[in-house]
């Protein structure tokens, strides 16, 4: 069960310092939402001076990851990916032991739980969390961030991290848990705007503006709108009644868009991938499920 901490965080009488690992726009957002709810902040990156704003706003600035890292009981990394992040923490484990660590790097859950088993190994506490929305959010009721990993390292913490705005959840204990939900709602937003730009080269190869085709796109986004809850609770009874319309019918309708498209010269990859898939739901009999059957038969082992 998810636990929820406040979308409005009041400033801490007594606020835990707070260092922040990487400098990229989301790091030195971070680091300015900690300094405006009253944290004292130690800040370090790689390339020096790009904490400059935030120095003038009363951040520290260390020189060396272990300085930074001795600086505050809690740690927060946030680079590219678990491999940046990993050649930042593993050589400062000494100056970690007894600290905890948010890792609020994007990346794979198999990776978030080697890194808490790493950080196990090590005495060091140790929290995985995913940021789901732009740095722009960051420190607005706007941010959504969520976290798993020990639910006592959540809790010792929770005020400073109710820092970073809007919505924090902690959904569980295992460490890849957040890294999960990260990547399967990626996978839905980086597909669907995949299609979006796709579409838009299609209408473009037919003369029609991206403006033109807008409403109508708006349209389909409404529909999905109303799609995503149906299919959400199909997939959780696994039950995909073809009853409005089918994997067949949709298999026609990408077939088209294919043909439309490679017509013009366009890359049709995205389009043949899921038309791979809807096919083999056909000739495994289920063309007459509703095609959130392929939620199943995406699977390929």
């Amino acid at each position: 069960m998810a636990i929820h901490s406040p979308e409005h965080p009041v400033h801490p009488t007594d606020p835990t310092p707070v260092t922040v690992l990487g400098m990229g726009p989301m790091g030195r957002a971070l680091a300015g939402a900690l300094l405006a709810a009253g944290h004292p902040v130690t800040v370090w990156n790689r390339t020096p001076g790009r904490a400059a704003e935030l120095v003038e706003r009363g951040a520290a600035e260390a020189g060396s990851v272990r300085a930074a890292v001795g600086a505050s009981p809690l740690v927060i990394v946030c680079v590219i990916d678990y491999a940046a992040a990993d050649a930042i923490v593993r050589p400062a484990a000494a100056a970690l032991r007894g600290r905890t660590l948010v890792n609020l790097t994007a990346d794979t859950p198999d990776r978030a739980r080697a890194t808490a088993a790493w950080a196990a190994e090590h005495g060091v506490g140790y929290l995985d969390g995913s940021i789901l929305t732009p740095a722009t959010t960051i420190g607005t009721d706007a941010a959504v961030v969520i976290y798993s990993g020990p639910e006592e390292r959540f809790a010792a913490h929770r005020s400073a991290l109710a820092a970073l705005g809007g919505r924090s959840d902690h959904l569980g204990a295992d460490p890849g848990r957040a890294a999960a939900f990260d990547v399967a709602a990626l996978d839905f937003c980086w597909t669907a705007v995949s299609g979006y730009l796709h579409a838009l080269a299609l209408a473009r190869a037919e003369g029609i503006t991206a403006a033109q085709l807008l409403p109508y796109a708006q349209g389909i986004v409404e529909l999905l709108g109303q799609v995503v809850p149906v299919y959400a609770e199909r997939a959780d009874a696994d039950s995909h009644p073809g009853d409005v319309s089918n994997v067949t019918s949709v298999a026609a309708g990408i077939e088209h868009i294919v043909h439309a498209s490679a017509a013009r010269g366009l890359d049709t990859g995205v389009l043949d991938a899921a038309l791979a898939v809807a096919r083999r739901a056909i000739a495994e009999g289920r063309g007459r499920d509703d095609f959130s059957r392929l939620v199943d038969t995406v699977r390929v082992a």
